[in-house]
Order: structure tokens, then C-alpha cells, then sequence
């Protein structure tokens, strides 16, 4: 449901680059959260070299009308967004000790001045080798990222 779902909102879509395109999976179906026309978090998984290009280099060479070869998987990687538990008029404290201490895995802090419950401030990658699962490293992404905040 959800590829279809994206199928038409990409066939409506003018403009060249990135576009994400965000559900939610529920028990009763598929929700549509958000369209983003840039890179956006949930693509930051390729920062982990899962594919040769990252999100940002795929943005600038479809801007540029640059020839984007066909994307593969180069090793599994997963991501886990940090989200802020407070309201707060001044930049957070992270605690990146446990996640940096981690192998395969790197942290992007957003840099946000400010902070709102449930507002994306970072996000943990985990990769691994080919054959890695990659529900171990969604499960190690989202333990690593409950501990930053």
C-alpha cells in the first residue's frame, strides 16, 4: 500500500533531486506523514556508505541533470532518529559518550538552537557487513539513540 501510495504522489511531482516521502506504518494500514523535496533524515542511512552515494550527492547530481547511476546496496546500515523528550529555548545537552564507544556506528547532531518535544535533534547510524541483519541494527540504532538525550 504504502509503494503505491508513493508511486502517485512521485508521479505528481515537478522539479528535479530528492524527495522524501514519509508513512507510518499502523496495525489498520498506511498513513502519509510527510513529502520533503530535499535530502531529509530518513535517508541519512546512506551517510553509512549502505549505498556508494549518499542522499546528498544523488540531490546534487539530479539538480545538476548529472548522470545517477543505478543505486545498490553496498553493505546493510540502519538509522534511529533522536527526538527531544523537553521544550527548551536553548540548544540540548547530548550525551555521545555510548554511542561514539560503539563500532559501525556514527552520530549526526542536527545543530538545532532550540528544542520541542518530539523534534528531531540527531540520528544514530549503525552499519555492518554484508550478511548483517539488519533488524539487529535497527535494534542497535534506536538502543544507542534512546541514551543521547
Amino acid at each position: 500500500a504504502a509503494q503505491d501510495m508513493a508511486a502517485k504522489i512521485t508521479a505528481a511531482l515537478t522539479g528535479a533531486g530528492i524527495w522524501g516521502v514519509e508513512f507510518f506504518l499502523a496495525d489498520d494500514g498506511v498513513i502519509f506523514s510527510e513529502l520533503s523535496p530535499r535530502p531529509h533524515d530518513t535517508g541519512m542511512v546512506t551517510l553509512a556508505h549502505s549505498t556508494a552515494l549518499s542522499e546528498f550527492e544523488l540531490h546534487f547530481r539530479a539538480l545538476m541533470g548529472l548522470p545517477i547511476p543505478e543505486i545498490k546496496l553496498e553493505r546493510p546500515a540502519a538509522s534511529a532518529v533522536v527526538l527531544s523528550p523537553v521544550e527548551s529555548d536553548r540548544p540540548l545537552d547530548y550525551h555521545l559518550d555510548e554511542a561514539f564507544s560503539q563500532e559501525n556506528t556514527i552520530v549526526r547532531v542536527f545543530g538545532k538552537p532550540d528544542a520541542h518535544v518530539g523534534r528531531r535533534m540527531a540520528v544514530v547510524l549503525c552499519y555492518g557487513d554484508k550478511g548483517t541483519s539488519v533488524d539487529e541494527l535497527r535494534s542497535k540504532a534506536k538502543r544507542l539513540a534512546s541514551t543521547i538525550l
